[in-house]
């Protein structure tokens, strides 16, 4: 008996390990996880529903993807608890989605007679975690756009809880057809359909007839992403790069059109502003090579790739998606004229340090003024307008909204990052 009890703290240890170390998917493997994980058959969460762990089942998600006592980004981590949200410490993940815990940081500033005000809520997608001190949006009653209501947002809303969406060999997104042996979202062999075993589909993502609360979504987007994701990305080769692409095989949509499931007025006439799920064109293509930084166009295409402005590979070829999909800079290409924009080009899906979830801020036309950050503590940003420009931010929340890069990356006086494709700077 007691061989059986060290061989299975041992098992548990090992699990953990794999966990932690970043692989994502020891848990889901691309599909339904164990259903313990989340339910209690005998000792559910008081005032749930479902038997589930949690509350409600974003604060059930929450029981493994907050993590209490991160020193900085780690493993498949979505949330830094909000009691290490402080004025001087902002979140800590720096996953490709973004960290929820940028609804909890409100900012302040004054200046002169100038005051300026911004809610942590406008920081992204407010799901509703009871038990993570998450609440429902308080000023947009649904879904900008749509009609979704904001009380009933959850991880649940986007991803399908028990990962019944598959891919098949015949690129083919289905329920059943074939078992998943393992997730679909990351690059290798093991991650790729057989003739007789699906994959995942990326992110548990949901697919063809998924339904809830009056929306009902019409298929998946392609992408894969690199095992190890979450990690600052304070020089070029640490950038994670998700390959985002385009597949017109069955079951399949565009980022553009999975993201209108809710969001659907944003593609109407007269509020459909900025094109996406379209070729970029050469001229695009080319000024995103030739993009560094403002004031400088002599970068190399080859090199010219930046996680804060991705695009969408035009392809659904899963094979070629794959090798794109980094966490080392070994896949830095910038897009070519079939490649395409899309919302994920402009937002994270998760939160981020700028409103709406921008990856890059848009509210202000500097960046950075001589040198650094524009934030409490330059220097250089002062007057009556200072509070305008600066936002309440400090030098170490521009630093983490930008996945820990150095004032250094950009100009001096760098301008917002649209001119990665429109350079007008």
């Amino acid at each position: 008996m007691k061989g059986l009890k060290l061989s299975l703290v041992i098992m548990a240890a090992a699990l953990l390990t794999i966990g932690l170390s970043g692989m994502a998917y020891a848990f889901h493997s691309g599909g339904v996880a164990e259903c313990e994980g989340c339910h209690s058959m005998h000792a559910p969460k008081a005032g749930g529903s479902f038997l589930m762990v949690g509350t409600d089942q974003s604060s059930t998600c929450l029981t493994c993807h907050e993590h209490a006592g991160d020193t900085g980004p780690s493993s498949y981590h979505v949330s830094t608890p909000g009691g290490e949200i402080t004025a001087a410490t902002p979140p800590k993940q720096r996953t490709p989605g973004g960290d929820f815990g940028w609804l909890k940081k409100n900012y302040t500033d004054a200046s002169g007679t100038n005051t300026y005000s911004e809610d942590g809520s406008t920081h992204g997608h407010n799901v509703v975690a009871a038990d993570f001190g998450y609440i429902a949006d308080p000023t947009n009653t649904a879904a900008p756009g749509g009609t979704f209501p904001s009380a009933q947002l959850g991880c649940q809303t986007c991803h399908d809880p028990h990962g019944q969406f598959r891919r098949l060999q015949s690129g083919a997104i289905a329920k059943t057809g074939a078992p998943i042996k393992a997730s679909g979202s990351y690059n290798g062999a093991s991650n790729e359909p057989t003739a007789t075993e699906a994959v995942g589909v990326y992110r548990l993502l949901a697919g063809f007839g998924y339904a809830k609360n009056g929306i009902i979504f019409n298929g998946v987007p392609a992408a894969k992403a690199p095992s190890t994701y979450n990690q600052a990305e304070a020089t070029a080769t640490a950038q994670v790069r998700v390959a985002y692409g385009v597949s017109t095989a069955s079951g399949h949509v565009t980022w553009g059109q999975w993201c209108a499931t809710c969001h659907t007025g944003m593609h109407s006439t007269g509020n459909y502003v900025h094109p996406v799920d379209g070729g970029l064109g050469s001229t695009i293509a080319g000024l995103y090579g030739q993009y560094v930084k403002s004031g400088d166009m002599t970068g190399s295409a080859a090199t010219s790739f930046s996680s804060l402005v991705p695009f969408a590979t035009n392809s659904g070829d899963y094979t070629v998606l794959a090798p794109l999909a980094s966490n080392t800079g070994t896949s830095l290409a910038g897009p070519g004229s079939s490649d395409q924009v899309t919302c994920m080009s402009c937002h994270r899906a998760h939160a981020s340090g700028n409103m709406h979830a921008l990856r890059y801020d848009n509210g202000y036309e500097f960046t950075t003024v001589n040198g650094e950050y524009v934030a409490i503590g330059n220097g250089s940003v002062t007057g009556s307008r200072a509070a305008l420009q600066r936002r309440g931010r400090t030098i170490a929340d521009w630093q983490a909204t930008y996945y820990d890069r150095p004032a250094t990356q950009f100009a001096t006086y760098q301008r917002v990052l649209c001119n990665k494709c429109h350079a007008k700077d």
